[in-house]
């Protein structure tokens, strides 16, 4: 008897560990792989894409996500885009957090210059053409990443204005009040 059961905690233990053991890198999805997915959607929904490189360890990017994960602005947001985010500039040592494969060649491919800060944010069209990022007026050297000043959410609205012309005047002041609202200056 006590063998049977050693044996069928042996077998739990074992599954257990093999449920446990993460994917190999190679499984993760690629850059390519989440755009495409991104593009093919946006296409099906009359839309374009919100293409958004951050990093686990960067507070502005967090400060993003609950920008994009807010009701509110979750409700307005996706009228006119797909919303695809990766991970790029993730710490080498990290055994939680990982680069998206290819997300930095990606985020190169659709404007971003060297290292240009995070989050960086690229509105493309549903082929996957950039239409706009969030260089503001396309000064290399000005990331807005998360738009937190005057004229940093001044370009954020540019940048809805000239990649979601859908998105109507009331959703585009609601999405101002809503970032200062939430600012810090």
């Amino acid at each position: 008897m006590a063998s049977r059961r050693q044996l069928s905690l042996a077998a739990v233990f074992a599954f257990a560990t093999l449920l446990s053991v993460a994917a190999p890198a190679s499984a993760q999805e690629t850059a390519g792989d989440l755009f495409a997915r991104a593009k093919a959607e946006a296409k099906a929904e009359h839309k374009n894409v919100l293409a958004v490189f951050s990093a686990s360890w960067c507070g502005p990017c967090k400060l993003y996500e609950s920008f994009l994960d807010d009701p509110q602005m979750k409700a307005i947001t996706e009228k006119a885009f797909v919303i695809q985010r990766f991970d790029v500039g993730e710490h080498p040592g990290d055994s939680r957090h990982a680069d998206t494969p290819g997300g930095a060649r990606l985020r190169a491919a659709l404007g971003a210059v060297d290292e240009p800060g995070f989050p960086f944010i690229v509105m493309t069209d549903a082929d996957g053409n950039p239409i706009v990022n969030s260089y503001r007026d396309g000064d290399t050297d000005s990331n807005i990443g998360y738009p937190d000043s005057a004229a940093e959410i001044n370009w954020y609205i540019e940048m809805l204005k000239r990649a979601a012309p859908s998105l109507s005047q009331d959703d585009l002041a609601a999405t101002r009040t809503w970032l200062r609202k939430h600012s810090s200056h």
